[in-house]
């Protein structure tokens, strides 16, 4: 899969219309922020390097 950079406006924007969830403008800015902060935290997450035998478990047992 190509990398592409995410364009968080676009997204947020794109994710409102189609959870029909309207953003007002006073809080546009802090949504598109907190996502901003997810997606960092999510390459980070998503570049940890896992060794091929390791395997999902089946069940989640906390």
């Amino acid at each position: 899969m190509q990398n592409q950079e995410l364009d968080v406006n676009k997204y947020v924007e794109q994710m409102s219309l189609l959870l029909d969830l309207p953003i007002k403008n006073e809080y546009r800015d802090g949504v598109v922020a907190n996502f901003a902060r997810i997606q960092a935290i999510a390459q980070l997450v998503n570049a940890f390097p896992l060794p091929t035998e390791v395997e999902p478990a089946p069940v989640f047992e906390p």
